[in-house]
């Protein structure tokens, strides 16, 4: 079974669209040219396959972004290597722009807006220009005073002001804090001045009120409560305007989920927010109740200008027109351009042109939206789209000129002359003088074409049609010969790091970690079932990660709180992270199918005493050997009502102390007992590393744990009418030749195209969007309705080859400092011919070096009840993962030398949750 005794058989396979054969790297192109009705008229869209382009790769129609996108913005460019931006504004005289970065090297970058370089770079770095104590940014801001010569950051227990200096530059930092209520810190977000200067008005987004601070001495001088999660604010004369993403209080009887300790009225089902306002402060009469004004669900940006105040329903698809005289919404913007999908475009900035132009950065879409404006009660009319970079989230006006932020730039490509990491992220300026009108509708098709949007991307089976069965219908709810679905999710690994060394395929063996002899069951189905090695994750971490996987998304919410991440970093537990449409499973549901959740998108875990490691390890030994139940029974479970109701409690969600054979053992259970459901999904999460088990011994334990439970499935009854796809949530963890996004994914049935090497390129959403042809599920958002079904993936003519688990050859109990009861795991006495591997081990010269990073490792949440995926500091954790798998013998790639955890370059990043 094993690659290197077949490799003279493989067959270097590639096809197109139509199933034939194509020469290696060759670029596929299928037009289908079409007209697409729009608000105000039609534009002609164009969309096509990707082919064989890969993530970086510049085409006559963009760069390739890793989510399903082209790149092509118009307009002036300039590419900031110092993480994403998370926002950003220009100074009163329109000469420079602060920008809130995070996942990179500075926490504000200063930008010269003329030249169109950065003067300065803040940070927590001594080789920042400017240091700072804190390198969390808010979702907002920063905010200059009205004559410029202050700068505010809103931050995660209060704000940072600066002095600016007369070339633009910031100086004299001095932290103003905002007291913790509780456990909720401040988490400041937007802040504007009063009209002399002498105080600012912050929105506490962790505290559900508004704060007024003395602009020369810090001291908070009064405070209004508001609504769930203030965020956007903007101020006309004595009034404040306050958007609210979490929407109104509860009221008794309300439907409601946690989202940082405040319950907020949300959906029973996908536990989504129901309710978004708007509260308006009367600054002349502190006193009087605050009002509220009713818009559209996750208002973020607020913004006012002649006589109205715009505010931006990022998760409605609009944009709600306040009547400043009134205090009423008198029109409701539309920004939905592409009518096959209501939802998924994201709205998130606003601004409005002396010449009246009204433009909206649509943040999943890559675009700013135009439309012609006169007054609040006027109808805007819709002219049309110009391209941007990846995920626009702050738009201003200078002058004449328009100048657009984006949160991922040209996406994770900083330079690295080892590899690429999710990690190297980029974030970026445009600059630009609004065209003509003819020339915005001539670039919408340009809009349409790098989102993939033509008409009848959406299917639907007919009542009268009587379709042929075949794995991936043409229709959403025709019917397929695959009736059981199975979603493998594991955590955080490239292609390079699992899969590089099969020569078949697109690899640097350099890179590989964890090659055949750690993941033999991998690469035996990479054999058996195909090879893919130009598929993408989309997200930077987990917290992204599993959002792509079940809501076909990342949320702007998410996206937005990376600065952060305190009010949530996985979002299973927060309303705010939750699409109205819903997830994978709801959508399955609604299509009238079974769901069985076997720790995916779960938030809580109970362990009884003694459900260590190796106790788990022994114990699955012995429910293999006896059949007998567990010994200690766990409790996983969601907050989420439709989650929960399906999911299987005794099923450990994330916590690198749970082994995955241990998982196995409970789901084998199950589905002996049970059978599958229509839609399984698994979370198998020892690959993330960490545990209690080296890495390699925790990657053969996932690999292992994931060949049984295939073996499983292709020895049953269901195997003839079952797909199984096996991907990561993200690929952080390591490097990529390619690019970090690029990660090992599988797809395995009797369907499947069995013996091939597939360099099409592939998503999480393409995958998802597979999923959903196969069960008919209605796509949740633009963006998996605009995605291609992995149709060139699969067969009409099956092949039944059941697949055979291979015994591990990394000892599972390598690295253990106390071996389990039932002895340690010997591999070559399960297998003779393959030789075990041997077990890792630390030079005497870096016992040392080693002990200082186990004492950091301790530190860093990786098991347990309280375990958290991304706790630690990525730089930190992917050079241990690289040190323990060479055994201490190699440094990094790209440098010369094996540092310690605080010399680790990039070290000072802030984590996901690294200073909780």
């Amino acid at each position: 079974m094993q690659i290197a005794r077949r490799r003279r058989q493989a067959e270097k396979t590639h096809y197109d669209l139509l199933g034939r054969r194509v020469s290696r790297r060759a670029t596929l192109v299928t037009a289908c040219i079409t007209t697409a009705a729009l608000a105000t008229g039609t534009a002609v869209a164009e969309t096509r396959q990707f082919g064989t382009d890969q993530v970086g790769q510049v085409t006559d129609r963009g760069q390739v972004v890793s989510a399903d996108q082209y790149i092509a913005p118009y307009g002036d460019r300039l590419v900031i290597n110092d993480g994403k931006i998370m926002s950003s504004a220009v100074s009163p005289d329109g000469s420079h722009l602060a920008a809130a970065v995070t996942d990179g090297d500075a926490t504000l970058v200063v930008v010269d807006l003329a030249s169109g370089r950065i003067k300065q770079r803040v940070g927590t770095s001594a080789a920042d220009d400017l240091r700072i104590s804190s390198g969390s940014v808010g979702q907002e801001g920063p905010t200059y005073s009205p004559d410029g010569k202050q700068l505010w950051l809103g931050q995660a227990d209060g704000c940072t002001r600066f002095t600016v200096n007369a070339d633009g530059t910031l100086a004299d930092p001095v932290t103003v804090k905002v007291p913790a209520d509780g456990g909720k810190q401040a988490l400041v977000a937007a802040a504007v001045f009063s009209a002399d200067g002498s105080t600012v008005y912050a929105a506490v987004n962790g505290q559900n009120r508004v704060v007024a601070i003395d602009a020369a001495t810090g001291a908070v001088k009064r405070s209004w409560a508001v609504g769930n999660a203030p965020r956007g604010m903007a101020r006309v004369g004595d009034k404040l305007y306050v958007s609210n993403e979490g929407g109104r209080p509860a009221k008794a009887g309300d439907s409601t989920l946690n989202s940082y300790g405040t319950q907020v009225p949300a959906d029973p089902e996908t536990g989504a927010t129901t309710s978004g306002t708007v509260s308006v402060i009367d600054l002349a009469d502190p006193s009087a109740a605050v009002a509220t004004v009713d818009v559209g669900l996750h208002p973020t940006a607020v913004y006012a200008r002649r006589g109205a105040v715009f505010v931006t329903n990022t998760a409605d698809n609009n944009v709600s027109v306040i009547d400043t005289a009134n205090g009423k919404v008198v029109q409701t913007i539309s920004t939905q351009p592409w009518p096959e999908a209501s939802v998924g475009y994201e709205p998130d900035a606003v601004t409005l042109t002396d010449d009246g132009h009204l433009l909206v950065t649509l943040g999943r879409a890559n675009a700013v939206a135009v439309y012609r404006y006169t007054s609040p009660q006027e109808p805007v009319s819709y002219i049309g789209l110009l391209p941007t970079d990846y995920f626009p989230a702050e738009i201003a006006t200078v002058g004449k000129k328009v100048v657009v932020s984006h949160t991922r730039g040209i996406d994770a490509r900083r330079p690295d002359s080892a590899g690429h990491a999710t990690h190297d992220t980029t974030s970026s300026l445009t600059q630009f003088t609004l065209p003509s009108d003819r020339v915005i509708r001539s670039r919408t098709a340009d809009v349409f074409r790098q989102n993939g949007w033509s008409a009848g991307s959406v299917p639907l089976a007919e009542g009268h049609r009587r379709a042929r069965p075949q794995p991936v219908p043409a229709r959403i709810g025709d019917p397929s010969t695959i009736k059981h679905v199975f979603l493998i999710v594991k955590e955080n690994r490239t292609y390079d790091q699992v899969l590089g060394d099969i020569p078949e395929g697109d690899g640097d063996p350099s890179l590989t970690q964890f090659g055949e002899n750690v993941t033999p069951n991998q690469h035996a189905l990479a054999e058996q079932f195909g090879l893919y090695d130009n598929t993408y994750d989309i997200g930077t971490n987990s917290a992204e990660g599993h959002n792509w996987l079940m809501q076909a998304d990342n949320p702007e919410y998410t996206e937005s709180s990376a600065g952060e991440y305190k009010r949530s970093y996985d979002t299973e537990d927060d309303a705010l992270g939750h699409q109205k449409t819903g997830f994978l499973w709801t959508g399955a549901q609604a299509a009238g199918k079974s769901v069985r959740d076997f720790g995916e998108f779960q938030q809580f875990l109970t362990k009884p005493s003694g459900a260590s490691w190796q106790n788990l390890y022994c114990d699955a030994k012995d429910m293999d050997a006896t059949g007998r139940a567990t010994a200690y029974p766990l409790n996983s479970s969601s907050p989420i009502p439709s989650l929960n109701s399906v999911s299987v409690p005794g099923f450990p969600k994330f916590d690198t102390s749970v082994p995955d054979l241990y998982r196995y053992e409970i789901w084998k259970q199950d589905f002996e007992k049970n059978g599958p459901a229509n839609l399984n999904m698994f979370w198998l999460s020892s690959d993330h590393t960490g545990g209690p088990a080296s890495p390699a011994a925790q990657v053969a334990d996932n690999d292992l744990a994931t060949g049984k439970i295939i073996d499983r499935i292709s020895h049953s009854k269901y195997w003839k009418d079952s797909a199984i796809f096996v991907v990561e949530d993200d690929s952080q963890a390591g490097l990529d030749h390619v690019d970090g996004h690029r990660a090992p994914v599988q797809i395995i049935s009797p369907w499947a195209r069995h013996h091939t090497v597939d360099s099409r390129y592939y998503s999480q959403i393409t995958m998802v969007r597979t999923i959903e042809q196969i069960l008919g599920i209605h796509p949740m958002n633009q963006k998996d309705s605009a995605a291609t079904p992995m149709r060139g993936a699969f067969t009409r003519h099956p092949d039944d080859t059941p697949f055979t688990a291979l015994p591990n050859r990394t000892s599972l109990t390598d690295g253990l400092k106390t071996p389990p009861s039932c002895g340690v795991d010997t591999p070559a006495a399960q297998d003779p011919e393959a030789a075990a591997v041997p077990a890792t081990r630390t030079p005497a010269d870096k016992k040392s070096l080693a002990a200082a990073w186990d004492a950091w490792k301790s530190k860093q949440h990786l098991t347990g009840p309280h375990a958290v995926p991304d706790y630690a500091n990525p730089a930190q954790m992917n050079h241990l993962t690289w040190y323990q798998t060479h055994n201490w013998t190699r440094p990094y790639p790209g440098e010369k030398k094996i540092h310690t955890p605080d010399d680790v370059p990039g070290a000072y990043l802030p984590s996901p949750e690294s200073d909780n």
